[in-house]
């Protein structure tokens, strides 16, 4: 008789896939909370996002490192000069684009646009080029976690 409930699908790669991303999410908590940066979770998170994606970690590590520093220039440049407004904040989801666009960096463009974003749009209490570079920090960090455990403990990947 063929298995077909819940655990059905679960299998041995699925559970390493699992312990695996567990342990790196937990090592780039424990490291930004070690380092005191203010915004600590951005760095599990970015760690989750690199082993779990479909696209080659070194590849969606590339466009989220160079996107993260794209987007908080920009970001933190509009919140200095310019008072917020949907018009700042579309001009510089635009020129997120266009920059990305420039430097051949089309896989940059979401990470510019998300970062930019979150340096413009959230509240903080420091100044905008501080949030930009804590940003930049805690999204580097994550991503230099999540290169090491894929390199020193590679799995198979999943596939649509």
């Amino acid at each position: 008789m063929a298995r077909t409930g819940i655990f059905s699908r679960v299998n041995r790669d699925s559970i390493l896939d699992a312990v695996r991303t567990a342990i790196a999410a937990v090592i780039s908590m424990w490291l930004s909370r070690l380092l005191k940066m203010p915004e600590y979770y951005w760095a599990p998170i970015s760690t989750i996002v690199i082993i779990q994606s479909t696209i080659p970690p070194r590849t969606l590590s590339w466009q989220r490192f160079v996107g993260t520093a794209l987007g908080a220039v920009l970001g933190a440049a509009a919140a200095t000069f310019f008072p917020p407004s949907p018009a700042v904040y579309a001009a510089g989801i635009f020129l997120c684009g266009v920059l990305s666009w420039l430097l051949q960096i089309d896989g940059a463009y979401r990470f510019a646009g998300i970062t930019l974003s979150i340096v413009l749009l959230i509240p903080h209490t420091s100044r905008p080029w501080i949030v930009g570079w804590h940003r930049f920090l805690e999204v580097s960090l994550g991503i230099a976690v999540a290169l090491a455990v894929t390199t020193l403990w590679p799995l198979g990947r999943k596939t649509g």
